[in-house]
């Protein structure tokens, strides 16, 4: 789960990492009062879950409260890569002397949270690493020993040479690994971390997204989410309790399994079409969730086919051809859908299908090229 860059903020405030002081505003008039409030200059900053907010015209400098409002004015209700601005972070300017990178991430290859630094900061990561990997240092953490106070002044040796702010940046990484831990955190991430003419060193951004699955220990946080900057069809996916994640694809896939999931998207693809999604219905039986899944992708435009692969173990191939067949006499799909079903109660589920003259195919290589011809892809 995303949080925006505000409630980011409070986080690490709360950790004791310096964050420039602001408030969120949803009104032009609330980020005129907060501005006076500062009294000094102001960064106006759209809060939605996507990059490039300031390529995009989201993020302008603010010399006045009353340009502030101005601005504030301009960047609401603006669209960016599709989200509607709806809030936007007032936050003091500050004079920045040099800016660098710091993040932790959880890593598959050394299954540890890394750490990584880098000098050249205020830019995408991605661009530093492919143009010169040479300015970023990682450090990967053993989680039963945790992070020493010696790593987090090496990696802060890594960005200053000043004793002073490599001590603050430090003691700012070390705040900022503790966070990472308490939050259930996939990724934390200031970009930049900026040293001021005064010396000191400050979070002038902030990114958090927090792991899905420790959301249940995170009340707090979970209230955070922000239902309109996410994908709608992911929003009521997660209602229905469906794991989905949204493709660009033409192959709608209802797979029950997340491996079982990923190998018939490998193997869409590997035929020459492109799924239009991940849809795992999980473990459950329950007709309702083959429903909710059937709605949820035949409200994409782009699907002009649906494959649905079940392998019955605890999920019951009949319950989930009743599922079927209630989506058929509810929403009367106009794209074609291929079927298999094998395992728990399979000849069951094939009697039930005939009702609707869906005849399952025996393999899933048949059941994969046969959505990739009714969908009008050119195998390759």
């Amino acid at each position: 789960m995303k949080i925006h860059e505000y409630q980011a903020k409070q986080i690490f405030a709360e950790a004791g990492i310096p964050v420039p002081p602001g408030e969120v505003a949803t009104s032009p008039p609330e980020a005129y009062a907060i501005a006076e409030e500062l009294n000094k200059p102001v960064m106006v900053k759209s809060q939605v879950h996507v990059g490039g907010r300031g390529k995009a015209g989201g993020i302008k400098y603010a010399e006045s409260a009353e340009a502030a409002k101005v601005l504030a004015q301009k960047i609401l209700g603006m669209d960016i890569k599709g989200l509607t601005v709806k809030k936007v972070l007032v936050t003091a300017a500050e004079d920045i002397i040099s800016e660098s990178y710091v993040g932790i991430i959880l890593d598959r290859a050394t299954k540890r949270p890394v750490i990584m630094v880098s000098p050249a900061g205020g830019v995408d990561i991605e661009q530093v690493a492919k143009d010169t990997p040479e300015k970023i240092f990682k450090l990967a953490v053993d989680p039963q020993q945790g992070l020493r106070a010696y790593q987090a002044r090496d990696l802060a040796g890594k960005l200053y040479r000043d004793m002073s702010q490599i001590r603050q940046a430090a003691n700012i990484i070390m705040k900022l690994y503790k966070v990472f831990w308490d939050v259930d955190s996939s990724l934390v991430e200031i970009n930049p971390l900026v040293t001021t003419p005064g010396g000191n060193v400050v979070a002038l951004d902030a990114k958090l997204n927090v792991d899905d699955n420790g959301l249940f220990r995170q009340g707090d946080i979970a209230k955070m989410r922000d239902i309109d900057s996410e994908n709608p069809a992911e929003v009521e996916a997660r209602e229905a309790d469906l794991s989905f994640v949204k493709l660009d694809g033409s192959i709608g896939c209802i797979v029950n399994g997340a491996g079982l999931a990923m190998a018939t998207m490998d193997l869409v693809k590997r035929y020459g079409g492109d799924p239009a999604n991940f849809l795992d219905i999980g473990g459950s039986s329950n007709p309702q969730k083959v429903l909710s899944a059937f709605k949820i992708i035949l409200a994409d435009p782009n699907v002009k086919a649906i494959l649905i692969n079940i392998f019955g173990g605890i999920t019951r191939c009949d319950d989930v051809a009743r599922g079927i067949v209630d989506a058929f006499k509810e929403f009367k799909p106009e794209v074609p859908v291929v079927v298999r079903l094998t395992g728990t109660n399979e000849k069951e589920a094939a009697k039930i299908l005939k009702a609707v003259n869906l005849p399952a195919g025996e393999t899933l290589d048949e059941v994969v090229k046969k959505a990739i011809e009714l969908a009008g892809v050119e195998r390759e």
